[in-house]
């Protein structure tokens, strides 16, 4: 059984980890945020420690570790401007590290992630879990060869005015819409197609939605994010739409989402997992359409 703590436990991708830690059979020992609404844990871990304050927590775990109580795993749920300094310290406490995407927002700090792990002799593990979803691994083992293709990606979420005042909606924490909600999909479809020849078009762009065009080794993509309710299809009933068309032809992967964190993880204990490295294209890329919008 590997042991598990979590920096990030309130937040909203937060349950998707402790449920693939239950699921995988290991433990949950420790977890932070600095937000006390955590009581989910009694669904999965209701004998983990929890702290609100960083410090304390960082003496919890330096005490289990110098008792030789060793931490497998750091999990990283914090807001993205965080996830760089929560990697780092989980390196630093000799651990491996599983992080949310995005690693990074700006991507000249992977290479010093990367040289971290070096020196550290850790492992740092990417969340990339649409690159499991069967529908996205059958596009990538499909769309292999040289033919050139025509690509449209819509993706449209409601958020509330809530996302506005939060860390979501300052770009210097997040990164954008485009980084924020838009970068798994930028990932998988520079997995399926290949890496971005030039800079992106930017049609259009507000703090809801952001319309462009990217082209891609194989593919043209137009593509289509948004956190608008207005731009919700009737046929979406107010809920989340996802439109994935090549050359036309609709691509269904409406559902497969649930499991693919307790997939992830499954391949990480697999020995198995996507890397910084694998991680640095599609965080290249939305730096490079974050660029262009807001000049940061």
């Amino acid at each position: 059984m590997k042991r598990f703590v979590l920096i990030g436990a309130a937040g909203y991708i937060a349950p998707r980890h402790f449920k693939a830690i239950k699921e995988t059979g290991n433990d949950l020992v420790a977890v932070f945020d600095p937000h006390d609404s955590v009581g989910i844990l009694d669904s999965y871990f209701p004998n983990a420690a929890y702290f609100s304050e960083f410090e304390r927590f960082d003496r919890h775990i330096q005490k289990i570790c110098f008792h030789g109580e060793k931490i497998d795993y750091v999990v990283v749920c914090s807001p993205n401007y965080l996830h760089d300094a929560h990697v780092r310290w989980g390196l630093r406490i000799g651990a491996d590290v599983i992080c949310e995407k995005p690693i990074v927002i700006n991507p000249k700090n992977c290479k010093e992630l990367s040289e971290m792990e070096e020196v550290s002799g850790r492992e740092v593990m990417c969340i990339l879990q649409l690159r499991l979803h069967p529908a996205i691994e059958l596009l990538h083992e499909k769309m292999e060869g040289g033919i050139h293709h025509e690509v449209d990606l819509k993706y449209i979420t409601r958020r509330g005015r809530w996302y506005a005042h939060s860390w979501k909606g300052d770009v210097t924490k997040s990164g954008g819409l485009v980084t924020n909600i838009g970068i798994h999909f930028f990932d998988s479809l520079i997995w399926i197609f290949g890496e971005p020849k030039g800079p992106s078009e930017i049609i259009s762009a507000t703090d809801q939605t952001v319309i462009g065009k990217t082209e891609l080794e194989r593919a043209s993509v137009s593509w289509e994010l948004s956190i608008d309710e207005a731009m919700l299809p009737d046929a979406a009933n107010g809920s989340a739409f996802r439109s994935f068309t090549i050359d036309g032809e609709e691509v269904d992967f409406s559902d497969g989402f649930t499991d693919l964190h307790t997939k992830s993880y499954q391949e990480i204990l697999s020995n198995n997992w996507f890397t910084i490295e694998d991680a640095l294209p599609s965080i290249e890329l939305t730096n490079e359409i974050r660029n262009q919008i807001y000049g940061k």
